[in-house]
């Protein structure tokens, strides 16, 4: 059997975030700081109308794009919550998560040898796909803010740019990009004719001040390209549920690689969704204001513990300096993992920006907060 697979993948390594949480997979007495995800049962009323349509026999495929009421209430939604409006029949694409949607994105505008500016640390997913589809990353090191310098990002720009990547509220660090910021980076966008691939999926869960979709800016609509789903603020991660806001033009050629790769949604998700824009948001608020409260306690305690820590405006993480201690990010998360069973994330694994942090989520329960504190507090450097 032939053995030259695709050259492209043997460059790509596989999910440092896996990697950790394959690691305390089985392992007893391990606290988990590492897989970012809500530690909330999906509400109540959102299973509920998914197993009721499931009573009722909707089992088959929707439309590739989505059910058409889902796409309705998306619109709704973001037109009402983030000021954004898009036509539900021709602007809207309902994905199998986020990841998809960054995936089909990516494959739809990139040429070979376009280059997408990646502010890092960044989300997995985004470097690993871009280059799948052909495109070249250029990363740009946001340390030690972790917002991205509009004068740093212009000068990465060059006649092949094609794209700019933001996530705001950001996976890993949990900062909010400040207005006044996206506002220098839209005109940035505009001077140079950039797409904006902008990831909100965490918007709801930006805690001191109001959100702004990037899309809701003075002529960035017809250049933005807003991801959002339903995994962490609706807490529907095994769901697998998102959805693409974009210009007609792209939807159409996004939607071609869609019908083809993953052809619709699951039936089920998409009802349960259409539950949660309509009648859930209380619940998110509720989940929020939890958030927020582990967010205070968990960060203060981090400081108390010698750890270099800024308070994160949004998503379920922290982001923690590990520099004093003299080891790598891997070699830190290692250490901590075996000798007190506390699981985190290197910061390294989000790109070059995260060396000397790691990430730590902070969306479980406030005991296991309190107790990997106390172990985190007595780890020492060996």
């Amino acid at each position: 059997m032939r053995d030259d697979f695709s050259r492209i993948l043997e460059t790509i390594p596989p999910s440092g975030i896996r990697r950790f949480f394959d690691l305390v997979i089985g392992a007893k007495d391990i606290i988990s700081l590492g897989v970012g995800e809500p530690d909330f049962v999906t509400p109540w009323g959102i299973r509920e109308d998914a197993i009721y349509s499931l009573e009722k026999g909707m089992t088959s495929y929707t439309s590739n794009q989505g059910l058409q009421e889902l796409r309705d209430a998306i619109s709704d939604y973001i037109g009402t919550r983030f000021s954004g409006h898009y036509d539900p029949i021709h602007e809207i694409l309902v994905t199998v998560g986020v990841s998809e949607a960054v995936d089909v994105t990516v494959r739809a505008l990139l040429n070979p040898g376009d280059e997408v500016i990646v502010p890092e640390p960044s989300y997995v997913c985004y470097s690993p796909l871009i280059q799948l589809a052909g495109g070249v990353v250029v990363p740009l090191d946001t340390s030690p803010t972790f917002v991205p310098d509009p004068a740093r990002l212009e000068a990465k720009i060059t006649p092949r740019t094609k794209a700019i990547v933001l996530c705001s509220p950001n996976n890993p660090t949990g900062r909010v990009i400040p207005k006044e910021t996206l506002l220098q980076i839209a005109e940035i966008a505009r001077k140079h004719d950039l797409w904006v691939l902008s990831d909100e999926v965490y918007a709801e869960l930006t805690y001191d001040e109001a959100y702004t979709s990037f899309a809701s800016l003075p002529h960035m609509k017809e250049r933005t390209v807003l991801l959002n789903g339903f995994s962490k603020a609706f807490a529907m991660t095994g769901w697998r549920l998102g959805y693409i806001c974009a210009p007609r033009p792209l939807v159409e050629r996004v939607l071609k690689i869609h019908q083809y790769c993953m052809l619709c949604a699951p039936i089920m998700s998409q009802y349960a969704a259409i539950e949660a824009l309509k009648n859930s948001l209380p619940q998110v608020e509720e989940m929020k204001k939890s958030y927020q409260a582990r967010r205070n306690f968990f960060v203060s305690g981090l400081q108390d513990a010698g750890y270099e820590t800024f308070l994160p405006e949004g998503a379920f993480y922290c982001f923690p300096s590990i520099q004093h201690t003299g080891l790598s990010s891997e070699e830190f998360a290692l250490e901590l993992l075996k000798q007190h069973k506390v699981a985190v994330v290197p910061g390294s694994v989000f790109g070059a920006g995260g060396e000397g942090y790691i990430r730590c989520c902070y969306a479980t329960g406030m005991d296991q907060l309190k107790e990997a504190l106390a172990r985190i507090s007595a780890f020492k450097v060996s």
